[in-house]
């Protein structure tokens, strides 16, 4: 080993309280930025998640300017023919009037958005059916499920009770429709169902007179990576200038939703990266108190014919040592938070459970810039020690 780095490495190791001092705040700077990412890039991801599950599925099919009127049977055997692709469905979506009778008393809800789904095929596509808690998912025409937003808005009605439906056709004439209540779903976070009502497709096609329309097609994808490739293989098959079809990927299809979470995470992420930045005047506090302390030694070692280059080596070894310290435990603070975080099934804010996963690449650039900054932070100190003269240095007891 190089002498210089003995001589910074004795130096540092003999003030314990100070190498502690120095790598804690390293350390603690990497687990704040890896809590955020955990908290923050889990939300997102667990948003993103949902969104595929609920509403998008990994590739969203609509018409550009109206429903789809080829047929779903016809679009959905096509679909499913790609390799990569798991399954698909049809969706129509509408809003009414829910009128809900209550112990006597009539209770309306209104602009209540309406999901018609198929209920054998949408069970593959999505995992809506998974968010009933009460009772069951739609199965016969009359069927309805109650989002729990929606429920306690219509006061409570119980799982066999009936609710009257007020939708606008196709010409703008109101149509009434009477549902019993199957299910009433419970979701978390804010991109759930519960604001919603579900029925049957089919029913809603005769409502509404839309026979034999959709207003999209969810294609859930065996590999999520593929969807690009399945969305351009579609176009390419119903070209938008005839059938005028428009696909989008779930980055797409939610980019109104996910925009902003993008935002905030950038945020968060520049709060962690400021918080690093504080670490490293807590190193350069510390490596001048390193040189104040070690003033007599270094007086010394200039006298023996040690070179300004040798002084400035030695402070720049110490930070590489604070560094390397710090980044060491700050990892296994951070890797320990997170399988904390996934073994626990971390929620936010009590309800929307978190997709946590272990970012090595971020985890080792946080890593390395936490230790470039170590190093960075003992130049000035560094420097400083460098400009002290044999004879004046020597002068300290």
């Amino acid at each position: 080993m190089d002498y210089r780095a003995q001589i910074g490495i004795r130096f540092i190791t003999r003030r314990k309280g100070s190498l502690i001092a120095a790598s804690l705040a390293v350390a603690i700077a990497i687990l704040v930025v890896q809590v955020n990412s955990v908290i923050f890039q889990g939300l997102y991801d667990a948003i993103v998640r949902d969104q595929i599950n609920y509403r998008f599925g990994h590739v969203y099919i609509t018409r550009q300017e109206d429903y789809i009127t080829k047929s779903d049977f016809v679009l959905v055997n096509w679909l499913e023919r790609i390799p990569y692709v798991q399954a698909a469905a049809p969706r129509l979506d509408s809003v009414a009037q829910i009128n809900s009778t209550v112990n006597g008393q009539l209770i309306k809800d209104y602009q209540v958005p309406i999901i018609g789904v198929d209920p054998v095929l949408d069970k593959e596509a999505s995992t809506i059916f998974t968010t009933v808690g009460q009772g069951e998912f739609v199965s016969f025409r009359n069927s309805i499920v109650l989002g729990a937003l929606v429920a306690r808005d219509l006061g409570n009605p119980q799982i066999g009770d009936t609710v009257k439906l007020k939708f606008k056709d196709r010409y703008g004439n109101d149509v009434l429709k009477r549902f019993t209540i199957v299910g009433i779903t419970q979701t978390a976070g804010s991109v759930g169902l519960d604001n919603s009502a579900i029925i049957n497709i089919d029913t809603l096609r005769d409502v509404i007179e839309r026979p034999h329309e959709s207003g999209a097609i969810l294609v859930r994808l065996n590999d999520p990576s593929k969807a690009e490739d399945v969305k351009q293989l579609f176009l390419s098959a119903f070209p938008s200038n005839s059938d005028k079809f428009k696909a989008q990927t779930i980055e797409e299809s939610a980019e109104t939703t996910l925009r902003g979470f993008r935002s905030g995470i950038a945020l968060i992420n520049l709060v962690g990266y400021f918080g690093m930045m504080s670490s490293a005047f807590a190193v350069v506090t510390i490596q001048m108190m390193q040189v104040t302390s070690k003033t007599r030694e270094i007086g010394i070692m200039r006298a023996i014919g040690s070179k300004r280059k040798d002084i400035l080596l030695v402070f720049i070894f110490q930070g590489m040592v604070i560094g390397a310290i710090g980044a060491g435990l700050g990892t296994v603070l951070g890797i320990g938070y997170t399988v904390y975080a996934k073994e626990t099934h971390m929620t936010f804010q009590g309800s929307l459970p978190l997709e946590v996963h272990y970012n090595w690449a971020s985890i080792i650039q946080t890593d390395i810039m936490a230790f470039v900054l170590a190093v960075i932070a003992s130049i000035y100190p560094a420097y400083k020690a460098t400009k002290l003269e044999p004879v004046e240095a020597m002068r300290y007891a």
